[in-house]
């Protein structure tokens, strides 16, 4: 941890630190869900902070106190891996890597994102934009497209002009570009953007100048990938990154966030069952993710297993849950066995798999006792390179393939 005038760094689960604050920021940060902050019962004026799951970076600003203080967490992953496993649950199939998003030099999660998908814009930019066809209806002085009638009638009954037409209009105005668009306007907004990526965005959103951003509250236009929008469409999942990322911005009470946040709980978990996922693509199994199920008979206690994998019949041959939390030190956490045990009594499996982001061994098996299910936990280490971490996912999967009754 490091507090330099209006800025404190913090990094992800480490030990919680004693701050000197006033009053009203350190309230501030507890009431938002950022980090846990609490009064320090031995030092007064000062608050303990403590970072948990969500990382990057936010400005705090309370009305009638100090300045605006911004707040910074470091992921313990490096930016370069963390990338990785963003990209490949995003697009399993887009070829991401390191190297295949820019991070440049940039060790903070949220200049090295703005610079990212600055690149990626720039590159899906670089023959022009994309157009395509909009549906527009309207009221108009000439007929365009064709007249609808039902309007026209409702709204204009007994009256020539205006007609209500709609039509279909070929225009850069697409989905796609909004998107982009919004992304830009969003790390423009946000602190800790560098000069130089910022004087770059600020390009980027000239190109786009005659696109609609997405107003905030309102749902993203769907897009849907295809050959004819193929180099956009890297630029397009971090876009909606940044989008997701960004709703910390909020008033509540006079309180005003202002940031990017990434839960890397969500990151670890989404990869996981991703990478799952892709081992048993061409295998005549179905996955699953967030599988809605019950425990008890009548229904009334739901269960929510990250992954679940089914034959064909839709008989369940399989069940994993990601776990992105640090071990302790005397084993993985009891509760999360308690968890998985409860997941195979109700699908009737004899395995079960808890897959973990770090462990001091990288496999361990516990048989229970008068119920013959086996519950296997595996660690993976996320400071390797891809091709390492996508050989133990690999070793996972043949773990969990060797149960399979087929």
């Amino acid at each position: 941890m490091t507090a330099a005038g209006d800025s404190i760094a913090l990094v992800e689960y480490a030990p919680a630190v004693s701050i000197a604050l006033p009053d009203a920021v350190g309230r501030a940060l507890a009431a938002g869900d950022v980090v846990d902050a609490t009064p320090d019962p031995y030092t007064p004026g000062h608050w303990t902070l403590r970072a948990g799951s969500k990382v990057g970076a936010v400005t705090v600003a309370v009305p009638g106190g100090p300045g605006p203080l911004t707040l910074r967490v470091t992921p313990k992953v490096p930016i370069p891996r963390l990338f990785f496993l963003l990209g490949y649950s995003l697009d399993p199939k887009g070829g991401w890597r390191d190297g295949d998003v820019e991070v440049a030099e940039h060790l903070d999660l949220l200049p090295a994102l703005a610079h990212a998908v600055e690149r990626q814009v720039d590159r899906a930019l670089r023959q022009g934009l994309l157009q395509g066809y909009r549906a527009t209806e309207e009221s108009a002085l000439v007929v365009r497209g064709r007249i609808r009638e039902a309007e026209q009638i409702r709204r204009r009954f007994g009256t020539t002009l205006p007609v209500e037409v709609a039509y279909d209009e070929f225009t850069t105005d697409i989905p796609e570009n909004r998107i982009l668009r919004t992304a830009v306007e969003r790390l423009l907004r946000l602190p800790g953007v560098p000069r130089d990526v910022r004087r770059r965005l600020l390009h980027q959103r000239s190109r786009l100048a005659d696109v609609t951003p997405v107003v905030r509250g309102q749902r993203l236009p769907d897009w849907h990938p295809s050959r004819l929008n193929s180099r956009y469409h890297q630029a397009l999942h971090l876009a909606q990154v940044v989008i997701d990322g960004a709703s910390a911005e909020h008033t509540a009470g006079g309180l005003h966030v202002d940031g990017f946040l990434f839960d890397m709980n969500r990151l670890f978990e989404d990869f996981v069952t991703e990478a799952l996922r892709e081992s048993f693509r061409d295998t005549g199994h179905t996955a699953r993710l967030q599988d809605p199920h019950h425990l008890d008979e009548a229904a009334a206690i739901r269960m929510k297993p990250d992954f679940v994998l089914y034959r064909s019949d839709g008989t369940p041959v399989a069940v994993a849950d990601a776990k992105y939390k640090a071990e302790k030190r005397g084993g993985y956490p009891e509760a999360d066995l308690y968890q998985m045990l409860a997941y195979c009594t109700a699908l009737g499996l004899r395995e079960g798999h808890l897959v973990y982001a770090k462990g001091n061994v990288a496999h361990a098996a516990h048989r229970v006792r008068h119920a013959g299910i086996v519950i296997h936990q595996h660690a993976l280490d996320l400071d390797q390179q891809p091709a390492g971490l996508l050989a133990d996912i690999a070793a996972v999967s043949l773990q969990m393939a060797s149960d399979l009754r087929v």
